[in-house]
């Protein structure tokens, strides 16, 4: 008779006694994903007009949303600047509208400690649409003359796109929390 997997010590996977998630991984990690999600708008194609959500301004309210507390309040000041490095908004624009997002987030938090989906991906909405609009505002202050008409299928996109992207997340944070380093 042949034992179940579980009960074998050389079968099945590894034990999870005496193993944690490395510190490294673990607070890191956040701040590498929000990066990357910075990242890939800009490399997938490029147009005349926005239509790609800003995947990292909705990785970074995703992170929020899932773990309040995990990334400091001044974390919208460096992601913030490398967002606007990359994506081509006036600089200072995504550090101001990244660190009002992160108080916002951590208003709703404070106010509404118990939380649904429905609630989460309407507030969400709401900074998607706020982010979206005060950086084309930042953009014709600069010099852009574009329309608010040129970004209404960036903002359909980005909102249709929060929970996928809430979800990619979620994941992450089942990555990040993976008990493989050994205890000693």
């Amino acid at each position: 008779m042949k034992l179940p997997a579980f009960l074998t010590a050389d079968e099945g996977p590894r034990p999870r006694i005496n193993r944690t998630p490395s510190p490294l991984v673990a607070r890191g990690l956040p701040w590498l994903s929000i990066a990357l999600a910075s990242l890939l708008p800009g490399l997938a194609m490029i147009a005349s007009a926005p239509v790609l959500p800003p995947l990292g301004f909705l990785a970074f309210v995703g992170w929020l949303q899932l773990r309040p507390g995990l990334l400091p309040m001044w974390a919208g000041l460096p992601l913030g600047l490398f967002d606007d490095l990359y994506s081509g908004q006036p600089v200072g624009s995504g550090v101001l509208l990244w660190s009002l997002s992160a108080i916002v987030l951590d208003l709703v938090e404070t106010r509404l400690p118990w939380r649904n989906f429905v609630i989460e991906w309407l507030v969400a909405i709401g900074l998607i649409i706020a982010y979206l609009l005060l950086a084309l505002a930042f953009a014709n202050i600069a010099g852009a003359a574009t329309p608010v008409r040129a970004i209404v299928a960036q903002m359909v996109f980005s909102i249709l796109a929060y929970p996928l992207v809430g979800h990619m997340v979620a994941v992450a944070d089942r990555l990040r929390l993976t008990p493989f380093r050994e205890i000693r």
